[in-house]
């Protein structure tokens, strides 16, 4: 019979004191001998078991970030007076927060849940999606929309079934029941990520520049109040057990660990913290995400400098019999932590009762530096909150150059045979087109709802999502996400390069300007010297990139231990791009809508095939180098874009990235059904590249572009103007009578529109099941 918490015997500071040598399962909680014999130092005893359960999942990789610190302090060295122009609120908070203008400001971050979603995949990427959702109301924003960037296995594998549909399930039935639009990501297939699935989610949100909120507990005498959701059994040792450790060869384990979300209640707790906000009652606000209560207060007390006393029997339970320690553990959903004056306690109160959100005064903000926690009137945890929250350990990890990279380099792409005959280039052509990573997504995303609230201006299957901020003034914001791990395996400082060029070509190719970036770190154990290599090459990579394009890094996630036994996923830096416009109705499409226009090229086209979809659906070839990227040229090509775009010269505008210029013309042609005449000729006299080449290179800094014809004079103009590579290509082309639209590459082959749809579109049902006919 389980003993009630509210009998249940707590081990007390004093008890602590009285019996040094009593032995505690430190090992199972996720801490490391030293670690462990690091926090008997800090409080001079041992700790009581409250304690242990606090520093276990503070210290944890997941919380601490141990093994990233001293790579992420880059982030924050890198900066430019440029990149500081706009960021309101940095690394280190809740999200990070960027001024857009008119007095409206928005907050973003994306976050991983990949472990929880490969043991329970429904549930871990619900909450996967609540979690950052949370974070980014504790900024003081309203949450407008949300994005996914997903990693699955080999999509023949009879697992993948069994994760892909419960992720996406997962994530449309949160993100669609709090109504928010789901505006992009990324999907991505490769036996790599069989045993460690990816699940990356992000949230955005707006806010007026006078409703900041931060995480800060200042103020004695000030209310600790705990509301939302009551706390459970869900998701304990989340953060240390689950997230912080690889999984055995033996599969699904640990299935506790995962959190069970209630999207309803946190419908309700968006707009009960919108009107606390707005009525100014609140004076600091966190969310309970990982680590649940040990974060939020540890945090809170933390950051304002400052001490706090809770008393723990305080909390409201779902599960009475959960003890003390699990109660400082739990990771239970749908829960906020607010500081509140005493004066405005009642108003507090009288919001939260009206939205009938459940709430309990846990104790109070103290000037004395300490974090004190009581159960029914004995201290069961007296910490300095810096010691758990901050100045947790500082891993300088081993670093080793692996020793497999330089022949996987040597095996370039260049020694695959390249086709010249027409034939073999349409099938290649059609096998992309209907390859797992090139093939049409509408099997998922048709499960999210893109249009609600009614401010979405693009969204899937376009380059970017965009939100309309403003009616009035039309003022909006453009993102985008991206990462291709076959590069990063080459090459992970060139990787992670790669990975924020494509995002900010893509944001770019809407018509936003660049202006930020947040990121999700997602590699293999850091005990593996090997992978620290990979990961601070990653590092090194995205803070040079972000340096030299003027954008900040605003905040992220660090995931690791992400592999099966001895094998890790690929270095896999996800990073995501926010751009202002400053009127939504200037978007510029990915396709092209009208018959009669030009097709023009802008950038070069080289040999760079190496960690290509070519190489990899062909071939089955990883090895070489992957392209090179000039950032410089590619904040030249976001610059004219952008002018382009004011200008309305352009219809639609499409980056080349995975695929090349043969899937990219593919997309513009099925995105509105308008077929195309296209000749590789020019591309490759100028470029000194071969029919192949020009089609499948996935060379950077390049976008296709459509323009109307009255235009063509000033947008040559235009380029020419500010020295950009530009060739016409093609023409938009209107089907003869009788003829369907289709794709005709001169003096090669012709792939009619209803061939190029069923080939793109039939790869994932074929897999999955039928797709949901009309987006949700």
């Amino acid at each position: 019979m389980t003993t009630p918490s509210s009998t249940a015997v707590a081990d007390t500071v004093e008890n602590a004191l009285a019996t040094p040598e009593k032995e505690q399962p430190y090992a199972a909680l996720g801490l490391k001998d030293d670690e462990y014999a690091k926090i008997r130092e800090i409080l001079g005893r041992r700790p009581t078991s409250g304690e242990l359960a606090m520093y276990s999942v503070m210290w944890s990789e997941h919380c601490s970030y141990k093994s990233s610190k001293i790579y992420l302090r880059k982030f924050g060295e890198k900066v430019s007076d440029e990149m500081k122009e706009r960021l309101m609120v940095g690394m280190g908070q809740n999200a990070g927060v960027v001024d857009i203008g008119e007095g409206w400001a928005v907050t973003f971050k994306v976050e991983s849940h990949n472990h929880p979603s490969y043991i329970e995949p429904f549930q871990g990427a619900a909450t996967g999606v609540g979690g950052i959702v949370r974070d980014i109301i504790s900024m003081g924003a309203r949450p407008v929309a949300v994005m996914d960037q997903l990693r699955f296995g080999d999509i023949s594998d009879p697992d993948t079934a069994r994760v892909v549909h419960g992720v996406v399930s997962g994530i449309s039935f949160y993100g669609n029941c709090l109504g928010l639009p789901n505006i992009g990501g990324e999907t991505v297939f490769d036996a790599v990520y069989q045993g460690n699935p990816l699940v990356n989610a992000l949230a955005v949100g707006v806010l007026r520049h006078e409703d900041l909120k931060l995480a800060n507990a200042t103020g004695a005498g000030n209310k600790v109040v705990l509301f939302g959701a009551r706390t459970g059994g869900d998701g304990i040792g989340g953060a240390s057990i689950l997230a912080s450790d690889t999984f055995s060869e033996g599969g699904p384990t640990k299935r506790p660990a995962v959190q069970v979300g209630d999207p309803f209640a946190e419908k309700v707790l968006i707009e009960c913290c919108l009107e606390l906000y707005k009525d100014e009652l609140v004076e600091a606000i966190q969310d309970l995400g990982a680590a649940g209560i040990s974060c939020a207060t540890s945090e809170l007390a933390a950051n304002g400098g400052s001490g706090m006393r809770v008393d723990l029997e305080n909390v409201l339970l779902r599960d009475p019999t959960l003890t003390p320690e699990e109660i400082l553990m739990s990771e239970s959903q749908e829960r906020m932590m607010a500081i509140v004056a005493p004066e405005k306690l009642d108003a507090f109160m009288a919001v939260v009762n009206k939205w009938d959100v459940e709430t309990s005064v846990l104790g109070e903000v103290t000037g004395d530096g300490r974090l004190q926690i009581f159960w029914h009137g004995e201290e069961i945890v007296n910490v300095d909150p810096s010691t758990v929250a901050v100045d947790g350990p500082v891993y300088e990890r081993p670093v080793a150059y692996p020793t497999w990279i330089d022949a996987l380099r040597d095996d370039s792409a260049s020694a695959l045979p390249r086709a010249t005959d027409a034939d073999t280039l349409r099938a290649q052509f059609t096998k992309l087109v209907a390859s797992p990573n090139l093939a049409d997504t509408s099997w998922i995303t048709n499960q999210y709802d893109y249009y609600v609230m009614g401010n979405t201006a693009l969204s899937f299957p376009d380059d970017a999502g965009m939100i309309r901020v403003d009616e009035h003034s039309g003022l909006g914001f453009s993102i985008a996400t991206d990462c291709n791990g076959r590069y990063c395996q080459l090459d992970p400082y060139q990787g992670a390069k790669l990975a924020l060029a494509e995002a900010y070509r893509n944001v770019a190719v809407s018509g936003a300007v660049p202006t930020a970036v947040t990121d999700c770190l997602n590699f293999g154990s850091p005990e593996n010297p090997e992978v620290m290599w990979q990961f601070s090459q990653a590092v090194d990579g995205l803070s040079d990139g972000c340096l030299e394009l003027g954008v900040p890094v605003t905040g992220g996630n660090v995931s690791f231990y992400n592999q099966t036994g001895d094998q890790p996923i690929f270095p896999t830096p996800v990073v995501g791009v926010l751009g202002i416009i400053d009127d939504v109705a200037r978007r510029i499409p990915s396709g092209w809508q009208d018959a009669g226009e030009n097709i023009y090229l802008l950038g070069v086209t080289a040999t760079e095939l190496s960690g290509s979809q070519w190489a990899g659906t062909i071939h089955g070839h990883l090895g070489g180098r992957p392209p090179a990227v000039d950032l410089a040229n590619e904040k030249k090509l976001a610059e004219l874009l952008h002018a382009a775009g004011q200008q309305s010269l352009v219809s639609s505008a499409h980056d080349l990235s995975s695929g090349g210029l043969a899937q990219a013309l593919a997309e513009a042609v099925m995105r509105f059904g308008v077929g195309a005449r296209v000749w590789l000729d020019e591309i490759q006299e100028r470029d000194g590249v071969d029919a192949a080449t020009a089609l499948f290179s996935e060379s950077t800094g390049r976008v296709i572009v459509s323009v109307p014809r009255e235009d063509d004079v000033k947008f040559r103009g235009l380029c020419e103007g500010r020295g950009y590579p530009v060739l016409r290509i093609g023409v938009t082309d209107p089907a003869a009578d009788g003829d369907e639209p289709a794709l005709e590459v001169q003096g090669l082959f012709t792939v009619p529109l209803a061939e190029l749809r069923d080939l793109s579109t039939s790869t994932l049902p074929d897999a999955f099941g039928p797709t949901v006919v009309e987006p949700a």
